[in-house]
């Protein structure tokens, strides 16, 4: 079948056609990337790969790396801080899920943190 938008063999690209990226795509790429080790965390402890778990594990982890601690109210913030819409209740969900499966725990001072059977598991990828 013809697709006028391809070229054929032999002849040149479609005029009007941009064939280099965008800078927009090329953050979204890094982004798909930084997110493959979640991505292959959340599938090691046999969970699916969402939106709202890679977004609430990355501010986890950026926290983390900063030397701070999030809550409930704290994961919510960062999350609407970076445009990314989600309830309270979700990330709440979310968070209490993570925790019962293994991939976070709750601290005492009700922050939360990787667990270290998750945290071993991303310092070997």
């Amino acid at each position: 079948m013809y697709n006028s938008q391809l070229p054929t063999e032999g002849s040149p690209a479609p005029q009007g056609v941009s064939m280099t990226s965008h800078a927009s795509d090329f953050g979204q790429r890094i982004e798909r990337h930084g997110n493959d080790r979640i991505r292959l965390l959340l599938k090691r402890f046999g969970l699916r790969t969402s939106l709202i778990r890679l977004k609430v594990l990355d501010a986890l982890l950026n926290a983390a790396q900063s030397n701070r601690r999030l809550g409930v109210r704290g994961v919510h913030s960062q999350l609407l801080d970076l445009d990314i819409p989600l309830s309270f209740l979700s990330v709440r969900e979310v968070l209490k899920r993570l925790c019962a499966e293994g991939v976070i725990t709750i601290n005492a001072d009700k922050s939360y943190s990787l667990h270290p059977q998750a945290a071993a598991i991303l310092a070997t990828e």
